[in-house]
């Protein structure tokens, strides 16, 4: 079983050793942790080697505790320490195979060092336009094309932050069934609405002269950006008449 600095025990616990979870149920389980958590992410830490869920004779993925677990302490390690998925697999592999190894520091630490400062805002695991590509499965040409939808835009730097990775996996998906990238550019403009909704509850905290009042900005911002996706997605459920295992 593995234990990493961050977080508490996995949530494999929702599940008897020997019993296998549906890519659904594992969502269900999950979520209470991580509000954000998607099937489309699940698969996409899949495909990045992260986890390797059992298959049926029919192809369905079949998730043991240990699966769930695992993919939990992927997710602390991306919350809390905004570590690359790569580092992270590479983490977890030698933690599997009894190494002795030391969590990598390749962004803000929760020990022995000074938190930065609320108002400068939080800093995330970036990765490089070639990774994107090779992550996404795409061309050039077509990473093109979507920076100028707005559906990806590269940080000042040049970079990318770790989430364009899940934006550019669900537009791979979504064009799979026929969904172009210029179709996608009303859903880009709801998310920037909502955004700026819950901006507009969070911005006198993040004013404030007080760093704590300033720290709860961001744990305001996290909570709310949770309860935005819930809702929208069981809006477009709700309209659709369909209900998401």
């Amino acid at each position: 079983m593995l234990h990493t600095p961050s977080g508490g025990a996995g949530h494999g616990t929702a599940a008897t050793d020997g019993e296998l979870m549906s890519i659904g149920t594992v969502l269900n389980v999950l979520r209470d942790e991580f509000p954000d958590i998607t099937i489309s992410k699940i698969r996409f830490l899949e495909s990045e080697g992260l986890v390797e869920p059992q298959r049926t004779p029919a192809g369905y993925r079949k998730f043991s505790a240990s699966d769930v677990e695992r993919l939990g302490h992927v997710l602390r390690l991306q919350r809390d320490h905004y570590l690359p998925l790569k580092v992270i697999r590479e983490y977890l592999d030698a933690m599997e195979r009894g190494e002795a190894v030391q969590l990598p520091k390749l962004g803000p630490q929760r020990d022995g060092e000074a938190p930065p400062d609320p108002s400068e805002g939080p800093t995330a695991a970036r990765i490089g336009r070639a990774e994107l590509l090779a992550a996404a499965g795409i061309e050039e040409q077509e990473l093109q094309e979507w920076e100028s939808y707005g559906l990806i835009a590269p940080l000042p730097d040049g970079a990318y932050d770790a989430e364009a990775a899940t934006v550019a996996s669900l537009v791979v998906e979504l064009g799979r069934f026929g969904i172009e990238p210029r179709h996608l550019r009303v859903m880009k403009a709801a998310a920037d609405r909502e955004a700026g909704l819950v901006d507009q509850v969070v911005a006198p905290l993040r004013r404030h002269r007080n760093p704590q009042t300033r720290a709860h900005a961001e744990a305001r911002t996290k909570e709310l950006a949770g309860l935005a996706v819930r809702l929208h997605a069981a809006l477009v459920q709700t309209a659709l008449g369909v209900r998401l295992p």
